[in-house]
């Protein structure tokens, strides 16, 4: 996506939509040393019976899966199931958050059955918040693309507060909500996708502009995940 200043005098409407109700998103290989290991921590997150859209989540190992609470929906009503490793889990709820306070629900199942290589790995949590201009690696089971932190300013003054600090700007080519956002160097979670920005522009006819993606940055991921769980 070409990165450019969109001006308040033609933007009049800033509005966040889950990213999962997004067009599809592409995602596009990286020949970046080690991002293709994050592949192995995607997993789909379906819903019963399973939506058309895509839903990921960020396995994190010992059987958790760690999604956008939209993803699966409310988990007592949509008995969501996972793809770890090519194989399908039914889940039990760990925790559920809502996408207007926090968008992020944790699953769990039994993880015997997954492969040697998977049930042994464990997922880092970033110790540091994400900064402006920091490159990040997003996956899907689809594969990697790279990005970076965008600068608050670049949404719209509204969302700043709460959404400035983890926004990245490549809205086409990164993978849909529930997806991980990666440190690019250290391989360790950042955040979990949410949503992205839309603003419309004036015109004849008006159109609407993607010029962001929100994800749950890493500081309410540590929050949110209860303190007797371990991974």
């Amino acid at each position: 996506m070409t990165r450019r200043k969109i001006s308040r005098r033609t933007a009049v409407l800033g509005i966040l939509i889950p990213a999962t109700l997004a067009a599809s998103d592409a995602t596009r290989a990286s020949n970046a040393p080690g991002d293709g290991d994050l592949v192995a921590f995607s997993a789909h997150v379906n819903r019963a019976p399973k939506q058309s859209w895509p839903g990921y989540g960020v396995y994190l190992g010992d059987g958790l899966v760690l999604t956008a609470s939209h993803v699966p929906g409310p988990f007592a009503r949509n008995n969501p199931h996972v793809v770890v490793g090519g194989r399908d889990f039914p889940t039990s709820l760990v925790k559920e958050g809502r996408i207007d306070t926090v968008d992020l629900t944790l699953l769990s199942f039994d993880p015997s059955n997954l492969p040697m290589r998977l049930r042994l790995r464990r997922m880092t949590l970033c110790d540091k918040d994400p900064y402006p201009g920091e490159a990040v690696v997003v996956a899907t089971p689809e594969g990697v693309a790279r990005s970076r932190i965008l600068p608050p300013e670049a949404i719209p003054p509204e969302f700043r507060s709460r959404f400035g600090q983890s926004t990245i700007p490549d809205v086409a080519t990164t993978g849909n909500s529930g997806s991980g956002v990666f440190d690019a160097w250290r391989q360790c979670l950042l955040g979990v996708m949410s949503r992205k920005f839309t603003i419309e522009l004036r015109g004849k006819p008006p159109r609407t502009v993607d010029i962001a993606k929100y994800f749950v940055p890493v500081k309410d991921i540590r929050a949110f995940i209860p303190k007797d769980v371990s991974f």
